[in-house]
């Protein structure tokens, strides 16, 4: 399908009403890194304690992968887009209020809830609604919003950083903004036309797609879904995710899900002002490294929404692989030293990630996986990613006391290389595929 043949205009609407829960994830991702310093002193916080309230977000996430897949499969995307929007905007109050670390950890907790079931369903939703031919960039729209999440949350921080001991309150109440917005819009949305195909809705099916690409665009998607749709379950469990064609798409998506997490960038995110302050900046120059760091992954991942169409999935990913193996060893050995030229290879660092793990991973787990367990397989996924982010954060800074702040970037170089053969081994090309190509691609992997 050429790019005229379609609604572009409806459809980039709709991608980015979904994708503002990428945005709050942004925010809740983000905000922490700012805040840290200012809880660190009114909760009195060691090394475990700020671990476990970094990680306490990726323990949310998890029960919202796994809610977001089910609740996606059995009612809709559209309401589990809602239900994700709910719970940012309760959540940002409860953390600003929060009177106690268990409640600001509780707090931080549920809003992981609301992270996690955007992180499953955005992708998996504009991935549904986006002709094949611009999917890829569809879905790193998602990205795109998360991105500037966490660049519009450190400009933030950063001029809340002189407003009194209580200015994480503002940082986190400051969430409820684009968290009202996003619940709005998406009372809005559309439902996905692949959920009410295969909840044999074809009728309402058949009324989006032609908004999207008109009659016969509806008509040869129907018949496409359907063929794929044919002799599998409407209501899938668990135990289908097992079979054998389904279970190479599953071992895919977790490894690349594990993947863009330990490979460690995100680190670099939530505790940039721990690592900027071992090579001797001062609390104002941490807070403005997060903005540097904000704007080159903004900067990357719009070079990546304008390649991941041409370039492909396969190749991007490498480069990220690769790029972050190399600019690690550096990083480790300038930190090391105690040089600020650590600064220039982590934004190195930042900017190669945002090119291509951190959009592209979302495209891939959006894709490779059937119809008939998208939902379910996604959120498996998903869960994996969450998971191995709060190994991540958890045990960055105890390490980073008892080993160095330079040792765990040796470990993320090693686990790169790895990735790279994991990469050239698992991951097959997506670009230009309709999502019922790709999983019959990938089911005969």
């Amino acid at each position: 399908m050429n790019h005229d043949q379609f609604n572009q205009r409806y459809v980039a609407l709709i991608s980015f009403i979904a994708a503002m829960g990428g945005y709050l994830f942004g925010f809740d991702f983000a905000v922490i890194a700012g805040a840290l310093p200012f809880l660190k002193d009114y909760f009195r916080m060691n090394e475990y304690v700020e671990g476990f309230t970094t990680a306490s977000l990726a323990l949310g996430c998890i029960l919202g992968c796994m809610l977001a897949g089910k609740l996606a499969d059995t009612y809709g995307r559209k309401r589990a887009l809602f239900i994700a929007a709910t719970i940012f905007f309760v959540s940002c109050f409860a953390m600003a209020a929060s009177f106690s670390l268990n409640m600001f950890i509780i707090s931080r907790f549920v809003a992981g809830v609301g992270v996690g079931m955007t992180s499953v369903v955005s992708p998996l939703y504009i991935a549904e609604i986006a002709p094949a031919s611009v999917r890829g960039r569809m879905v790193a729209i998602n990205q795109l919003t998360i991105v500037t999440g966490i660049l519009v949350t450190n400009i933030l921080n950063y001029l809340l950083r002189n407003s009194g001991e209580d200015a994480w309150r503002w940082m986190f109440g400051l969430g409820a903004l684009p968290s009202g917005l996003f619940l709005i819009g998406s009372f809005f949305l559309p439902e996905s036309p692949r959920y009410l195909i295969a909840r044999r809705k074809n009728e309402e099916a058949t009324s989006i797609l032609k908004k999207i690409g008109g009659p016969e665009y509806a008509f040869t998607n129907i018949a496409s879904v359907e063929k794929s749709l044919a002799g599998q379950l409407a209501k899938p469990n668990y135990k289908t995710l097992l079979s054998k064609a389904v279970l190479p798409a599953v071992i895919t998506g977790i490894g690349l899900a594990i993947f863009q997490q330990l490979c460690g960038i995100n680190v670099v995110f939530n505790f940039t002002t721990s690592i900027f302050q071992t090579i001797g900046f001062s609390q104002d120059d941490q807070l403005k490294q997060t903005v540097f760091i904000g704007i080159v992954n903004l900067v990357f991942t719009l070079i990546a929404m304008w390649k991941v169409d041409n370039w492909g999935r396969k190749p991007l990913m490498l480069i990220g692989a690769a790029g972050l193996a190399i600019l690690y060893l550096f990083s480790a050995y300038f930190l090391q030293q105690g040089s600020a030229l650590a600064a220039g290879f982590l934004l190195a660092a930042i900017g190669v990630y945002a090119m291509s793990l951190a959009p592209v991973t979302w495209v891939l787990i959006s894709e490779i996986f059937p119809n008939s367990v998208r939902g379910i397989a996604t959120s498996i996924a998903v869960v994996a990613l969450w998971l191995a982010y709060g190994v991540l954060v958890f045990s960055f800074p105890i390490i980073a006391k008892h080993m160095g702040t330079f040792t765990p970037f040796y470990i993320y170089s090693g686990i790169c290389f790895l990735g790279v053969l994991f990469i050239i081994r698992r991951v097959k090309e997506t670009k230009g595929k309709t999502l019922e190509q790709v999983s019959d691609a990938i089911s005969m992997h």
